[in-house]
């Protein structure tokens, strides 16, 4: 829906498809599993912590318009914005660290794209709910599960909420107790639930990144699995 360091956007089309009417995104971040493809048509439970994340969800969720987004100044290269939703599109992992920021061409034109796709996708998010606060406060349904957390010992966090805030086994028996279908996200360092590499991706400076994913269909599939 929006630039967000860590979305998931260029890889969703990987993640397994939800098997429940209902998704549940604890780090909501920017919501990309829940809007890929068809995905956007079930219920969708969004659980953010960092409050602007919140309050640019709950904008476009409730108040937004897809004219008053189109309608919004465009930013050019050299200028300053302070606004965090500008901030965000700079595609940087300090984006939650600045205050302001320098426009760069990096910026104007995420910008420019990310009002056209913000404006176009409105609709898709009518009907979703927002719950702002901690992953633990979310619904206890039976639902799919899609956890991105901040990645265990990943370099140089870029959130305003990092892995340095997460209690990981804390983390990994909360994620086994949920009811449904899980689907959980981390990176090469991820060892808290058996992970399997999903795809590698071209990093920073020619290095390559290591993308994990832990599927358990669903608890009744874990049952079986065990009792074979």
């Amino acid at each position: 829906m929006f630039y967000y360091y860590g979305r998931k956007k260029q890889i969703a089309k990987h993640y397994p498809l939800p098997l429940y009417d209902v998704i549940v995104e604890p780090f909501a971040g920017a919501a990309s599993y829940s809007l890929h493809g068809d995905n956007w048509r079930k219920e969708v439970v969004l659980i953010e912590k960092d409050k602007r994340v919140a309050d640019i969800w709950q904008w476009l969720i409730t108040e937004a318009t897809p004219a008053a987004i189109l309608a919004l100044p465009n930013l050019h290269v050299g200028e300053k914005s302070s606004e965090f939703l500008h901030i965000v599109h700079a595609a940087t992992k300090m984006a939650f660290k600045y205050k302001t920021i320098k426009v760069t061409p990096v910026l104007e034109r995420n910008w420019e794209i990310s009002k056209r796709v913000m404006a176009s996708s409105l609709h898709k998010v009518r009907h979703w709910e927002l719950i702002v606060g901690d992953y633990s406060i979310a619904p206890d349904i039976e639902a799919t599960w899609f956890v991105d957390p901040p990645y265990k010992d990943a370099p140089g966090d870029g959130y305003a909420h990092g892995s340095n805030e997460l209690d990981y086994p804390r983390l990994s028996q909360w994620i086994l107790a949920r009811r449904g279908q899980l689907i959980c996200c981390e990176g090469q360092n991820g060892d808290y639930l058996p992970f399997l590499p999903l795809v590698t991706l071209p990093g920073v400076a020619g290095k390559l990144s290591i993308e994990k994913l832990y599927h358990r269909p669903t608890r009744h599939a874990l049952q079986l699995d065990l009792f074979d």
